[in-house]
């Protein structure tokens, strides 16, 4: 059986990627080839190098404002390692359509919200705000509109009377580190049903 090949994109310590690369293993059709940040230093790089996973690092600082020259270079770090898919995992840069063509139906990205509520940032302190009682996470496909592209799996929690936006952040990280996993084993085996957690 031939696994599907999967580069885990990262900013910061990488506990998404952590669930992702720990679920790879025995029947799961993909198998990790590349954990690649655009942060120096990232915690999730060493924790990936620990597991014996390859690294890279392209920092998105030395390009300034060259959008373009920065995506050229996250290709060509991710060349030699042939990724099947792309996983964006707490990686906190917007990348441009061209990028996002590139990649077209091989990127997925975990966002801390209910989609389509909720694009962008502040996930948590919007859905306190707005007075929901429930809120979540999804995994979608990556397409040139920020947060928008098909929905491929949801978790849900409920909003707790008393809730800050770090502690809803912290139970919903929980069900990140369920729903990512289950939404790229399937995605792997060219299954595009919703994965739906209670």
């Amino acid at each position: 059986m031939s696994h599907r090949r999967v580069a885990i994109l990262i900013s910061g310590g990488g506990s998404n990627m952590l669930a992702l690369v720990r679920s790879m293993t025995g029947a799961h059709p993909a198998r990790p080839c590349l954990v690649l940040s655009n942060v120096r230093g990232a915690g999730g790089l060493a924790r990936a190098a620990a597991l014996g996973i390859p690294v890279a690092c392209v920092d998105h600082r030395s390009f300034g404002a060259d959008r373009a020259g920065f995506e050229a270079a996250l290709n060509d770090a991710l060349a030699p390692h042939a990724p099947d898919i792309l996983c964006l995992a707490g990686f906190m840069r917007i990348l441009t359509p061209v990028f996002t063509a590139c990649w077209a139906g091989r990127m997925l990205n975990i966002h801390p919200s209910l989609l389509p509520k909720y694009p962008g940032l502040h996930t948590h302190a919007r859905a306190i705000a707005a007075g929901d009682r429930e809120a979540g996470c999804s995994v979608h496909e990556v397409t040139a509109d920020l947060d928008a592209g098909p929905i491929l799996g949801q978790a849900r929690v409920p909003v707790l009377p008393g809730d800050t936006p770090e502690s809803l952040a912290a139970r919903v990280l929980e069900q990140e580190h369920r729903l990512y996993p289950a939404v790229l084993r399937r995605f792997a085996a060219d299954d595009r049903r919703p994965v739906l957690l209670p």
